[in-house]
This record gives structure tokens, C-alpha cells and sequence, in this order.
């Protein structure tokens, strides 16, 4: 009977293909993958450290991976154990700790505990700096229904006041152009509809590489046979100069939605936390591609509570978010990071403050959204069938809006013509206006 492992997987996109990936490496040594909530031979746990609640929850898997069979090997790898690899080893049970220059050492050293046969009194921690070995290879050949993501940058040296992942991943370093290419047609053959390209720091991908950039790489993957659509992960709006949008303007295979990780709408608290742009920059970058991409739609992150945020400030990122019109806010309060210069900033906004600009803006995004849905009526777009229940088929349009439509014969990951009908706020219905076009 083939042994048993069970992954969790906290944290970014990044994160999940890399699990992914030690998946894939698990069944090619016999393996059998389950869901870690079930009794397991080995629990991999695949960390994150954003926040420190991403370092509880943690220590929460590691424990519930050992309660659900006190037995297993537990292996814990990603950004909490690369950061804060002794209070990894401090847990009881855990049998092996790496970080990030290696992940899938993991598979090679469950065989090693499962040949021996018994758990380590003492756990080994193979931890070694996170660029060390430069972009760990990695590969995948299998994707969740509809999309994959593939990773194809690591690391980040922007060193923003309030984020620790610099030391957790390293310096930026890029996937080789042709891996990513092989991959990506590779994913393309196997069926795979939609490809979101995702990293660390995404749009820094191609600047340890010579004479090529993320343009020059979504240019190639434009001119796979059969690709579908491409999506990328979240990026710095600084990327959205104009020679970047004219080379991409054109590519029928990129996703007319992108996600940028603004972080605030307010140039002082844009200058507090390090960042490299202003609201002015990122306003000229999303109107340089509403007049480039027709449809285009925007996604972004939000931080509310930055020490030293005024009222004006928050007013300010209120003001922005309506000017830049959102499709959806991901709106955090602002979460003391031990070890990076915002934790002991002066002006540290109490937490009912937070909680109250947390709510302001995430209703202020919900009238966004609702009155950019409420301009789709009539329309018709092209949606990528992903889910059917009880008559109902759901899936996106390419840029990014979730429609659900009755159909009596589903289709999955087919591309189908659909006319929006209405929303409720969040969600368009539509209908159906003739048979999909053969794609699945």
C-alpha cells in the first residue's frame, strides 16, 4: 500500500504552486496525495510569515497535523521556518524544518524517515539562505480544474517598512524564459484554460536576466499554440509605464484585469511605507491601460491603520479608490510586523480606528463594484465555465468578473458567450445566448 501525505498550504499563490509541486514529486516516488485533514504518513506544511496571525496559524496546522495521527512525520517548510526556524523546532513533533532555497528536499527526507522508521527526538533543521541555490526548479503538470498558477519569479528587494518577506525569500530571481515556456505549453496540451503567471515580486521578473523583461516573456507565451488566457499576479503599479502597455496592448492571449498591490491611496503613507510609486504614477498607469485594453478591470490591496494615517490620509485613500474605479478591494488593517521598521513607528493608529477605516472602505468598494456591474447590463462577454451546481454554471469573464448563468447541458472549461442580465452587487447573472464554441 502506497504511504500517505497530506499538505497544508498557507499563505500566497506562490506558496500554492510550490505545494503543488511537492505534490507532484510525492506521487512520482509512489506516494499517494490525500487531504491533510485525514490520518496521513507524512504532513508537509507549507508556511507563511506575512503577519503574525500567518505565524500562528502556523504552529495551529503543526499541532493538528500531529493530533490527527501522533504518528506521522511532520515536515514543515516556507517563510515561517525560513525566518524563525528554532520556534519551528521548539514544537513537539516536528521532525524536519526547511526554508525556501529547498523545498522539495522534503520528499527526499520523508523517504529517509519512512526507511528509518522512527520520528527525530530532535528535529533536523536544513535551512540555508533563501536565494542561495538561485530559482529552486520546479515544475508542474497538473492544475485545479480550470486554472494553474506558475511561478516564475522569486524573492524581492523593495524592503517596504511594513513587510518581512525580503528576508524570508531573497533576492529576485527569475524562472529561465524557456522553462517557463515549456511549462506553460505543456499546461496548454494538458487541457489547462487559464494560466496565471505569479511571484514573489511578479513584476520584477526578467531583472537578473539579460536584455529580456516580463513583456518580452508575454509576448512569447502570446504565440503558444492554442493558449488560453493569461493572467498575471499581483503587480507594483510602478510596471505600468507606457512602453510596457504598448507592448502588451496587442497579446489576445493576456487577461484584460490586473491586480495592484497599492497599499494605500494616501502619497504620505505611500512614502512612509517605502513604496515606489505615487497615487499620481499608479492613476497615469491605470488610464494608460483603459486606453490601451477595452474591458480592462482593476483589483487591488488596500492597507488601512499605517502608523502616522491621518484622517486626511484615509480620506485621501478613499478618494483614490473611486478615482481609480476597482473592481474589488482587498481591505486589511494594518498588522504590526516584528522586525520591520513600521512596528516601532511613531503614530501607531489604535485598533477600533482600523476596524471602523476597514469597514468605510470596504463599503466604499462595494458601490464601486456594484455600479461597475451595474454598467455590464446588456453586454456580452465571453465567461470560462468553471463550476455547475443545481443548474447554475459559474464562471469569469477575462477580466475578472464572476457570472453564473442556468444551462442544462454544462460544459466544464469551455468558453461561452453570455448576456449580463443583472447583479446582485457581487455576482452577475447572465444567459446563455448560443452553444459554447468547442473549447474544453
Amino acid at each position: 500500500m502506497s504511504p500517505t501525505v497530506g499538505i497544508y498550504t498557507l499563505g500566497c499563490k506562490v506558496n500554492q504552486y510550490e505545494s503543488e509541486a511537492i505534490a507532484e514529486c510525492f506521487t512520482a516516488k509512489g506516494f499517494y496525495v490525500q487531504s491533510p485533514d485525514l490520518p496521513c504518513d507524512i504532513y508537509i506544511i507549507n508556511t507563511c510569515t506575512v503577519t503574525a496571525e500567518s505565524d500562528r496559524k502556523a504552529r495551529q496546522f503543526i499541532r493538528r497535523a500531529r493530533k490527527t495521527n501522533p504518528l506521522a512525520f511532520v515536515l514543515v517548510t516556507g517563510c515561517f521556518s525560513q525566518t524563525q526556524p528554532e520556534s519551528v523546532a521548539s514544537i513537539e513533533g516536528v521532525d524536519y524544518i526547511c526554508g525556501n532555497a529547498d523545498k522539495l528536499s522534503v520528499v527526499k527526507a520523508a523517504l529517509y524517515l519512512l526507511q528509518n522508521g522512527k520520528k527525530n527526538t530532535t528535529p533536523t533543521i536544513a535551512v540555508s539562505p533563501p536565494d542561495s541555490k538561485g530559482f529552486e526548479p520546479m515544475r508542474i503538470t497538473r492544475f485545479d480544474r480550470t486554472r494553474a498558477y506558475v511561478k516564475i519569479e522569486d524573492g524581492c528587494e523593495s524592503h517596504c517598512t511594513y513587510c518581512i518577506i525580503p528576508s524570508a525569500r531573497g533576492k529576485i530571481r527569475s524562472k529561465a524564459p524557456c522553462e517557463v515556456l515549456s511549462e506553460v505549453t505543456a499546461l496548454t496540451e494538458n487541457g489547462c484554460r487559464e494560466i496565471v503567471l505569479t511571484g514573489i515580486e511578479t513584476a520584477s521578473f526578467g531583472k537578473d536576466l539579460e536584455n529580456y523583461t516580463l513583456a518580452d516573456l508575454l509576448c512569447e507565451i502570446d504565440r503558444i499554440p492554442n493558449i488560453g488566457r493569461i493572467r498575471l499576479g499581483s503587480l507594483d503599479p510602478s510596471l505600468m509605464k507606457q512602453e510596457f502597455v504598448d507592448r502588451i496592448a496587442g497579446l489576445h492571449s493576456l487577461a484584460p484585469h490586473f491586480h495592484l498591490s497599492m497599499q494605500s491611496g494616501s502619497d504620505k503613507i505611500l512614502a512612509l511605507m517605502k513604496r515606489k510609486y505615487n497615487t499620481r504614477q499608479a492613476l497615469d498607469g491605470i488610464e494608460r491601460l483603459r486606453r490601451a485594453i477595452p474591458n480592462v478591470q482593476f483589483t487591488t490591496d488596500m492597507i488601512v491603520g499605517f502608523p502616522q494615517e491621518s484622517e486626511e490620509d484615509f480620506a485621501a485613500s478613499l478618494d483614490f479608490a473611486k478615482k481609480a474605479g476597482f473592481l474589488m478591494i482587498h481591505v486589511f488593517p494594518y498588522s504590526k510586523r516584528a522586525g520591520t521598521p513600521a512596528a516601532v513607528m511613531s503614530g501607531q493608529i489604535p485598533e477600533p480606528i482600523k476596524h471602523e477605516r476597514v469597514k468605510i472602505l470596504s463599503q466604499a468598494a462595494e458601490e464601486i463594484r456594484r455600479d461597475i456591474l451595474n454598467g455590464l447590463s446588456g453586454r456580452v462577454f465571453d465567461v470560462l465555465t468553471e463550476t455547475y451546481e443545481n443548474g447554475i454554471a459559474r464562471g469569469h469573464t477575462d477580466s475578472f468578473v464572476e457570472v453564473a448563468f442556468p444551462t442544462a447541458h454544462f460544459e466544464h472549461a469551455a468558453t461561452v458567450p453570455i448576456r449580463i442580465k443583472g447583479n446582485d452587487g457581487t455576482l452577475c447573472f447572465g444567459e446563455l445566448i448560443s452553444q459554447p464554441k468547442g473549447e474544453s
